[in-house]
């Protein structure tokens, strides 16, 4: 998307209200992507998620026909050898460190927003609701998303994607399209065609490749 700034909105609402959202979404935090101190990376992207929301809620206040869209939101603001990482909704990113103990794993870093996930035992519940808890829609309160900081290291690949991805594509396939594609942009061409393949739509992914750590 940028030079410091990463980001993948997925639009929830009937009648293109959600492309609309996430446009809305992504055309807000696109303003964010400028280079910041590491250590002010968490402030910086929480305001631009937080500006994003606004962004929302000031275009259904001016096209009342957009009335109950919103959007998933996955980004990421580096800076040298650090990023801060922000998710709310389901979009997901997934990280394939290329030193450490988690080395030749790929590990999804973000939580779905999830009812089930709210629920004790929701693996034994019946017919419980996969709806999300979190996106951002306009409204100012419970759109707060999660927040991490995470350090970068040569090698590293990070994947942000809707769920149109993560969703028809297995942890398995995703792992060895990550490991073994000779660049970025060419883990993101198989990624994307596999979902297709499989049936997902509104498929959207961006592959980081750390290729310094400063």
């Amino acid at each position: 998307m940028g030079r410091c700034l990463f980001a993948v909105a997925d639009g929830l609402g009937n009648h293109g209200a959600g492309d609309v959202a996430s446009a809305t979404v992504i055309e807000a935090v696109r303003r964010y992507d400028r280079e910041v101190e590491p250590g002010a990376l968490p402030v910086v992207l929480g305001e631009a998620v937080q500006a994003a929301n606004r962004a929302v809620r000031h275009r259904v206040a001016a096209e009342p026909g957009l009335a109950g869209m919103g959007t998933t939101l996955v980004a990421l603001l580096s800076a040298g050898s650090a990023a801060a990482l922000a998710n709310i909704g389901d979009s997901r990113a997934y990280l394939l460190p290329a030193t450490g103990p988690q080395r030749g794993r790929t590990i999804q870093i973000t939580e779905d927003h999830l009812y089930r996930h709210l629920v004790a035992g929701a693996g034994e519940v019946p017919n419980l609701s996969d709806k999300l808890t979190r996106f951002l829609d306009g409204h100012p309160d419970g759109r707060s998303p999660d927040i991490i900081v995470l350090p970068l290291t040569c090698g590293d690949r990070i994947l942000l994607c809707s769920d149109g991805l993560s969703s028809f594509v297995s942890p398995e396939h995703l792992h060895a399209t990550l490991a073994t594609a000779a660049t970025a942009q060419q883990a993101v061409d198989r990624l994307v065609a596999s979902a297709l393949t499989e049936g997902g739509q509104d498929v959207s992914a961006i592959v980081l490749h750390v290729r310094d750590d400063s």
